[in-house]
């Protein structure tokens, strides 16, 4: 039954609706490879084993009866600690949130346990979700699947490692600025970052309100469909008879190019040619409304400073440096600045869909690099400051430009191949998705 660790989430839900995977045994399954594993406390901020198992013992009577309720119910998941989880701490990652027990669950956690997915425990982050690498010295840094030495990626840090060591059938995570797509690529899962305003945020410890973002990170771009399905409670879009031919895809070339280093650049040339191969048209374009809309991602910690400076104001010594310094930085920008910056990106937003309107989707590399190196990012920090900044550059185009995005990966290791699509585009995009990873095995 070890080998159930490592299906996809939809073939899990297959074995159970054929009575070959019994619920039941299927939690005990996970929760004992979770409790035996030695990176559990690193991945896991804490289980939630009595509901799992209460979850999955209705699963199985539902599914001996007949009656499941969605192609997932009865599957595994975990959950990235910044979801409210009745009766259970979430810390969203600070120990400025230590102790904090909300006393019902998140609004999608809801729909989701309503549709069956079995909740295993909440998962490590970046502190408050606000970074790319997955670092967090205050509470816990997970570890990456492809070398001990490297962060796992951020913010849904402990999301993706659950998922890649076996410890999840798939995670449910947050994008703000890349927060389910960084992770997901640096440990080689599929990520899916829905549209602002697609899955509700009630519930969930916030960042920045205006790009927030609810996605799964999970093996396949079918399980992230089913997914989607289940947090928002919708039908899963249709993914037969799907193929490239005749597809044009527009190769950005603004900005998430520049500084790209050598391993993420063969990964994502790699993964155009088999996409031309499979028969998709690839256009190369440039966006100047792209580097324009970059330009204006101080709104973020305008924003997050917003929201947190007074509970961050009253410890700040409960912080990384790093973040508070981050944090801090957005009580430098003026309101008027602020409502000019949106103007600019309402505007970058229109000139961006007048121009990708003859592509079916964009295409970019999700990271311009590698995981960094734990250990130094802690001890040099040119080598963070650079790191930092270049993680999230080529995500944030999806979020400041309000897009649905997927990461797929592309063979080579920690090296994602990421799809944009159209605002609550994700039916559209998801199709695209599993004929480009059928292209990209």
């Amino acid at each position: 039954m070890d080998e159930w660790r490592w299906m996809t989430a939809a073939d899990l839900g297959r074995g159970i609706a054929a009575g070959d995977i019994d619920p039941e045994a299927l939690c005990e399954v996970f929760l004992t490879a979770i409790e035996a594993h030695e990176h559990r406390d690193r991945i896991y901020a804490r289980l939630t084993p009595d509901r799992a198992r209460a979850e999955a013992r209705a699963a199985a009577i539902r599914a001996r009866a007949g009656t499941r309720k969605s192609p997932l119910d009865g599957v595994p998941v975990s959950w990235k600690d910044l979801f409210d989880s009745a009766g259970i701490a979430t810390e969203a990652g600070s120990a400025l949130l230590e102790g904090r027990v909300p006393d019902r669950d998140a609004h999608v956690l809801e729909v989701a346990s309503a549709h069956g997915l079995v909740c295993l425990g909440k998962t490590h982050l970046s502190e408050l979700a606000f970074s790319g690498l997955g670092l967090n010295p205050m509470t816990e840094t997970p570890p990456n699947v492809h070398n001990p030495d490297w962060v796992p990626g951020g913010s849904s840090s402990g999301a993706a490692a659950s998922v890649a060591f076996g410890l999840a059938a798939a995670a449910i995570g947050s994008d703000t600025g890349g927060s389910v797509r960084i992770p997901a690529a640096w440990n080689d899962l599929v990520g899916l970052k829905t549209t602002s305003g697609r899955l509700s945020l009630e519930g969930a410890v916030p960042l920045c309100t205006s790009f927030d973002t609810v996605g799964p990170l999970c093996r396949s771009v079918e399980d992230a469909t089913l997914l989607l399905s289940v947090l928002e409670g919708s039908k899963p879009a249709d993914l037969r008879g799907t193929s490239l031919k005749g597809l044009r895809f527009g190769a950005l070339q603004t900005a998430v190019l520049d500084d790209i280093r050598d391993a993420p650049l063969a990964g994502y040339d790699a993964a155009v040619g088999k996409l031309r191969a499979a028969g998709a048209e690839v256009v190369p374009f440039d966006a100047p409304e792209v580097t324009d809309a970059l330009a204006q991602s101080s709104v973020y910690a305008a924003e997050a400073y917003g929201l947190w400076k007074d509970v961050i104001e009253a410890a700040p010594e409960k912080m990384f440096d790093q973040i508070l310094g981050r944090f801090r930085s957005g009580g430098e920008m003026s309101a008027p600045d602020f409502v000019a910056a949106w103007t600019v990106l309402k505007d970058a937003r229109k000139a961006w869909d007048a121009r990708v309107a003859g592509f079916d989707a964009v295409i970019a590399p999700t990271a311009p690099i590698l995981p960094p190196d734990r250990d130094r990012l802690m001890t040099d920090q040119d080598y963070y400051v650079t790191e930092n900044l270049l993680a999230l550059r080529n995500t944030r185009v999806g979020n400041v430009l309000g897009l649905s995005a997927l990461t797929l990966p592309t063979g080579t290791p920690a090296c994602g191949l990421m799809l944009m699509g159209r605002p609550m585009g994700e039916g559209a995009l998801v199709r695209i998705g599993i004929a480009a990873e059928r292209a990209l095995a």
